[in-house]
C-alpha cells in the first residue's frame, strides 16, 4: 500500500505544505498559508486535483 504524507513548515510570515509519496517523491507549495490546517487542507484539495499522481 502506498503512502502520501502531508507536512507543513514554517516559511516567512506562514506555512509551506509539502505532499510526499512513499517513492520518495515530494512537492513543495510556491504558496504560504496563514495556518498550519489551512496549509493542510491546501495541499490535500491540489492532490486530490492530481489523480494520475496519485495512481503513480
Amino acid at each position: 500500500m502506498s503512502e502520501v504524507r502531508l507536512s507543513a513548515t514554517p516559511k516567512g510570515n506562514g506555512y509551506q505544505t509539502t505532499v510526499t509519496f512513499s517513492s520518495g517523491v515530494s512537492l513543495s507549495s510556491a504558496e504560504t498559508y496563514s495556518t498550519v490546517p489551512e496549509a493542510i487542507t491546501a495541499a490535500a484539495l491540489k492532490l486530490l486535483e492530481m489523480p494520475d499522481r496519485i495512481e503513480a
